[in-house]
């Protein structure tokens, strides 16, 4: 396999795709509602919701490094961590924008690996897909975490 496909199975295993070592991001998700998504193990600490656009802001920031993109252009207003659920918007519909907006964010940095794979540049890259996949699935495991304290 060379490393272009490599990469992109990289990214779509953490991401979406069956993996042998259990949830993946979307899967740790899925079926979480929005109640559950904002709940914390206690004061301070990060919550499911926060965990999800925190990998859609990492997602952002590897693409818009790749492209030249201008810093702060992602659509929330801050980086890394936003606070969530937004004052008064703890509702399925605002948990449903937020996945959606991870779903996106995982699309396009799909796609411009997929063009930035075919030039010589990407092997600067390189690092830095690994760790985004890595990423993935890091936090896919916080989450599965917070999930099982939720129940106790």
């Amino acid at each position: 396999m060379d490393s272009a496909k490599l990469v992109l199975n990289l990214l779509d295993e953490a991401y979406e795709k069956k993996t042998w070592h259990g949830p993946n991001l979307k899967q740790s998700i899925k079926g979480v509602t929005a109640r559950q998504a904002a709940w914390r193990p206690r004061l301070g600490s990060h919550n499911i919701w926060e965990v999800a656009l925190h990998a859609a802001y990492w997602k952002y920031a590897v693409r818009r490094r790749m492209e030249g993109g201008k810093r702060g252009s992602f659509v929330l207003k801050g980086s890394n961590f936003f606070p969530r659920p937004e004052q008064g918007k703890l509702n399925e519909a605002a948990w449903t924008a937020d996945k959606r907006l991870l779903e996106r964010e995982h699309r396009a940095l799909r796609s411009a690996v997929a063009q930035m794979l075919r030039t010589p540049r990407a092997v600067k890259f390189l690092p830095q897909l690994y760790g985004i996949a890595c990423h993935d699935i890091y936090h896919a495991g916080q989450i599965r975490l917070l999930r099982r304290l939720m129940e106790r």
